[in-house]
């Protein structure tokens, strides 16, 4: 039950129907918001029935179309809340308010009457409609005027219902209540005190009403009151008199001052009107009619008038109420002229190797304004080799500070900036372009403090190595390299006959052939010296690695190859298998993989017995040697350098398989046989040779001294005075000059160990001379033509017979020692 004293009241009714079913009533009063599952009475017990028989008969509740707020509680017999009950819904300002349902029960069919009263609490305050509610009333308004307010609604009925009303504050208004014939009461607010806009602009009331409940409950709405004006104030200036100052030639619409009046009354009637009364100075000055800004429409000059005084007449809006003050401006001097630059002389190029403080322009600086205004200072842009100095008053001079130096700026230009001491300070501004000429102050820098090449032995002659380069800040002549040979030797050799270099473009050039084996590397120095003068110069050394090739075949040092005796390595034949038979020694004067030698057996009596190591090549046997082996065993060794292309050379071992001294002399006679007869071959070849040899130095001489001989007649024809031109072929060589043979002759000489196959070949004429008198000279061409010129006559056919007769005796010779 709820804790609010709450009365129940039951009242049962019992009546007999005419039906035969018993028809019964019963009323209940509960408040209104009773929780869910509050309890309303124990149905069962107030209609005297058991609560068997509301189980057995179904006990229901019907409320026909209306909702269900009420429900049976079957097994205990009473009646419970469904649903939250506000009366103020249920039944609006209706009362009593009360809910009408039945109760019905089957087998007999009986049907019951339940009526639930809802009593109202105090659960709703009295509200407005509105929450806020604006007046706007005029200041004038008179005391007594009356104005109706808005009435506060309560739902709840009764003492619970809307009681009374109160207003607060009460200093300008009080509250009114009027009952009304259906018992409504109307509330009205009347003015008691006249109300002053300039003193309370706006007002705020409370109106609060209450009800009779208990506890009380009230609701508010808030009274906002708007003052009306009316003009009954005049404007006033704020001050009598204001003090302004301006600058002369200051722009048009410079703000001077502002005058301020005020007018305590509001909109129209507070606006406040500005104006100056015509006078020789309202053409120089106009104040705005709405705000009082003073501005300057005209040109001010302090030369001319130091002060102006306005008057100024302030207004409100009507017209009626007005009042007045005064403006008195004063003039100030600016600085509004600026310093003018003449330049009295000035140079356009100096040299980087000027002395410093060499004058470089002279400046005259003029500045029209006075005291602090018409003094001038002048500066320079900082961070460049100038300064700037005061000669005398006004004149100022450029004036080198510091070395210059062409490489690292070329052109400078000078900003001066000349400024006086007024406020705020008016500067003007020159650029001076200064060209710095060149000085030959730099040498030529190599690009590289030292230079390495490599080139490959048996190179061409004239072949390009690579290309020192050095460069030279300087410019123009100053700047242009040439590249020059230091004089030094390489092993007692000039260097000019190994390498050249280029003046112009720096390369290096290979003069002659190198030779790995004879000489590994070398360095010399290269000069790089530019054009100006005196000339600069700076050095690099330069070092040549010589590169090796494969250019050299392998050298066997042993076995000796001779012809003098036999040597023969002998083998036991109780050697086993792995036994060290001898060991071919071979080097290689090429370096790296050049010379790494591999050795390979070529041909051998027996493959089968002996095998050569592919790296230290040792001889040893592959097999255990046996009586059946032959005693004279002859084994040829291949040794190949690791080249490409690879080098070779061949040595023959030879062995003897035997275990006494007497059985390999008695199988290796016929050897010694063998070497005698070459021998005597060998020498009868060399014989022939050196007879072959004497008879052709003999005919080269008789040839020589016939050719001088008609050398000597010739010169006859050359006693006249017309110029004779000889022309040389390319690759000619003089022979009157050098002494250089008329004609090359190739000859490839293969040397072996044994001196007896040693093969010499004649290779055939290179070139021969040529002499072209000059086609200009055709009188004494055609002279010479005529007359058969015995240095244009073929050779006799004596002298072809006897040279014919010479070489076919040599070469009987050669056929006769081969023979």
């Amino acid at each position: 039950m709820s804790t609010r004293t709450m009365g129940r009241q039951v009242l049962l009714f019992i009546s007999i129907l005419s039906f035969g079913s018993v028809l019964g009533q019963v009323s209940y009063s509960i408040p209104e918001e009773m929780v869910k599952g509050a309890l309303i009475g124990n149905i069962a017990q107030d209609l005297g029935l058991d609560v068997k028989r509301l189980k057995t008969g179904k006990a229901s509740i019907y409320t026909g179309d209306g909702a269900e707020y009420i429900e049976l509680n079957k097994e205990r017999g009473v009646l419970l809340v469904k649903e939250r009950i506000d009366r103020e819904a249920l039944c609006g300002e209706t009362t009593p308010c009360a809910l009408h349902f039945q109760m019905i029960l089957e087998n007999p069919m009986e049907f019951y009457t339940v009526t639930i009263e809802i009593t109202d609490i105090n659960d709703n305050p009295p509200t407005f409609e509105r929450g806020e509610i604006k007046y706007e009333m005029s200041e004038s308004a008179l005391a007594g005027a009356r104005f109706v307010l808005e009435k506060a609604i309560d739902d709840d009925v009764g003492v619970n219902g809307l009681h009374s009303y109160t207003l607060k504050p009460t200093d300008n208004f009080i509250l009114k209540t009027i009952n009304r014939g259906d018992g409504s009461k109307n509330v009205e607010m009347v003015l008691q005190k006249q109300l002053d806009r300039e003193e309370h602009e706006h007002i705020s009331l409370v109106l609060t009403a209450v009800d009779g409940g208990d506890p009380q409950l009230s609701g508010t709405m808030q009274i906002l009151i708007t003052v009306l004006d009316v003009n009954d104030n005049a404007p006033i200036c704020s001050k009598p008199e204001y003090k302004a100052s301006v600058t002369e030639n200051a722009p048009r619409g410079t703000v001077i001052t502002t005058v301020s009046a005020t007018d305590i009354d509001k909109d129209n009637n507070g606006k406040v009107t500005y104006m100056i009364p015509k006078s020789g100075a309202a053409s120089l000055f106009q104040i705005d009619i709405d705000n009082g800004v003073l501005t300057l429409i005209g040109n001010i000059d302090y030369e001319k008038r130091k002060f102006y005084e306005l008057d100024v007449r302030v207004a409100d809006q009507g017209g009626l109420r007005a009042d007045a003050c005064k403006v008195i401006v004063e003039v100030l001097d600016a600085n509004d002229n600026k310093p003018s630059i003449n330049i009295m002389s000035k140079s356009n190029s100096i040299s980087e190797n000027v002395k410093l403080g060499t004058v470089v322009t002279m400046l005259n600086i003029q500045d029209p304004d006075s005291n602090d205004n018409g003094k001038v200072q002048c500066v320079i842009d900082e961070n460049i080799p100038f300064a700037m100095k005061s000669t005398t008053n006004n004149f100022f001079t450029v004036v080198t500070d510091s070395e210059l130096d062409r490489e690292r700026d070329s052109e400078y230009n000078i900003s001066v900036t000349c400024s006086d001491e007024g406020v705020p300070s008016l500067s003007s501004s020159v650029t001076l372009t200064l060209q710095i000429s060149d000085v030959n102050d730099n040498a030529p820098v190599f690009e590289r403090s030292s230079y390495e090449a490599y080139i490959v032995e048996n190179n061409t002659p004239g072949l390009s190595v690579f290309t020192v380069k050095a460069r030279d800040a300087d410019w123009n002549q100053n700047a242009r390299v040439s590249y020059i040979l230091e004089d030094s030797s390489v092993n007692g050799v000039p260097v000019s006959s190994y390498v050249s270099v280029s003046a112009d473009s720096g390369v290096i050039h290979a003069v002659r052939s190198f030779d790995y084996e004879q000489i590994k590397d070398f360095q010399f120095r290269v000069k790089a010296q530019d054009g100006g003068s005196p000339p600069l110069s700076s050095n690099v050394t330069v070092k040549i690695m010589i590169q090796d090739q494969n250019d050299n075949a392998p050298q066997v040092l042993y076995p000796v190859q001779t012809g003098g005796s036999l040597v023969a390595e002998i083998v036991p034949r109780s050697a086993d298998v792995g036994y060290l038979v001898t060991k071919v020694v071979a080097v290689d004067v090429d370096s790296g993989q050049n010379a790494w030698l591999s050795y390979k057996l070529q041909k051998a009596t027996d493959r089968a017995l002996f095998e050569v190591g592919l790296q230290n090549g040792e001889i040893r046997t592959i097999r255990q040697v046996t009586d059946k082996d032959a005693v004279k065993q002859r084994l040829t060794v291949v040794v190949e350098d690791n080249g490409q292309p690879s080098r070779s050379a061949t040595v023959n071992v030879n062995v003897a398989v035997a275990d006494s001294f007497p059985e390999v002399l008695s199988e290796f006679t016929d050897f010694t046989h063998d070497k005698e007869y070459n021998d005597n071959l060998t020498f009868y070849l060399v014989l022939a040779l050196a007879v072959v040899s004497f008879l052709f130095i003999t005919c080269l001489v008789v040839i020589i001294s016939v050719k001088i001989y008609r050398w000597r007649q010739s010169r006859i024809l050359y006693h006249s005075n017309l110029p004779v031109i000889p022309y040389y072929p390319p690759r000619y060589s003089d022979t009157l000059g050098t002494g250089t043979l008329q004609r090359v002759y190739n000859y490839e000489v293969c040397r072996t160990t044994d001196s007896r196959k040693s093969d010499c070949k004649f290779g055939t004429v290179g070139s021969q001379n040529v002499l072209i008198m000059d086609p200009s000279s055709t009188g004494t061409m055609q002279r010479i033509q005529s007359e058969k010129s015995i240095l244009d006559e073929p050779d006799s056919p004596l002298e072809v017979r006897l040279l014919s007769a010479i070489f076919q005796y040599c070469f009987l010779c050669l056929v006769l020692c081969v023979i």
